[in-house]
């Protein structure tokens, strides 16, 4: 598959990274030609560095790995090349809060949609950060890492799913597009109790142990 990714921070290496060594073709488009190419380079297996406007161009599926603050711009600038496409979106909109993160705005996926309404927005991979997407790790406790997706079209989150398993990680739909906004507060939440060091894993038992019994 053609992916595009649009931005060269972490997570646009991260994911790029791992769907270029599982043999999809990537091109990375970014504010410069100098990030795009040294974030071409740190994914490498052929991906290849361009402009935004190439990286939209060429991809059947487009990552938004950029920042939140970007996004307007960027949607706007390229809003009839993206229309139809499946775009990922793995953004969180963080803003600092005491013993933690808030969000800056409560629906980033939504706004997205809203934006390019001819897009199909699956929102995926945000609730870790990049370090675990690129790091060997794929089973925790004898449980597979799960991406939960978010979208309105069945066959974009198919999609989105595939990719999801060409990274060895398990992908488990959860809903609609207007679900998105709860995977975007939970990764402020969870993600401000592990920069506190707090272990957010220990909230919850396992599926086996989750259900509690019907009051009478």
């Amino acid at each position: 598959m053609r992916i595009g990714i649009i931005g060269a921070g972490q997570m646009a290496r991260a994911l790029g990274g791992g769907w270029a060594a599982a043999g999809h073709e990537i091109a990375l488009g970014a504010r410069t030609s100098a990030r795009a190419e040294a974030a071409a380079a740190a994914i490498g297996h052929g991906a290849k560095a361009t402009t935004v406007a190439e990286a939209v161009a060429f991809g059947e599926t487009t990552l938004l790995a950029l920042p939140v603050s970007a996004l307007e711009e960027v949607l706007t600038e390229h809003r009839e090349t993206l229309t139809g496409r499946t775009l990922i979106d793995c953004t969180n909109a963080f803003a600092p809060d005491a013993g933690g993160f808030k969000l800056s705005e409560p629906a980033v996926a939504e706004r997205i949609a809203a934006t390019v309404p001819g897009a199909r927005v699956v929102k995926a991979f945000n609730l870790l950060a990049a370090e675990v997407w690129a790091g060997p790790e794929r089973v925790f406790e004898g449980r597979p890492l799960t991406v939960p997706l978010c979208g309105d079209d069945a066959e974009a989150v198919a999609t989105v799913a595939g990719l999801a398993e060409d990274l060895k990680l398990r992908p488990v739909p959860a809903g609609d597009l207007a679900r998105a906004r709860y995977l975007e507060a939970t990764s402020a939440f969870v993600v401000g109790l592990w920069f506190a060091g707090h272990d957010a894993r220990a909230m919850f038992p396992p599926l086996e142990s989750a259900f509690a019994v019907a009051d009478d």
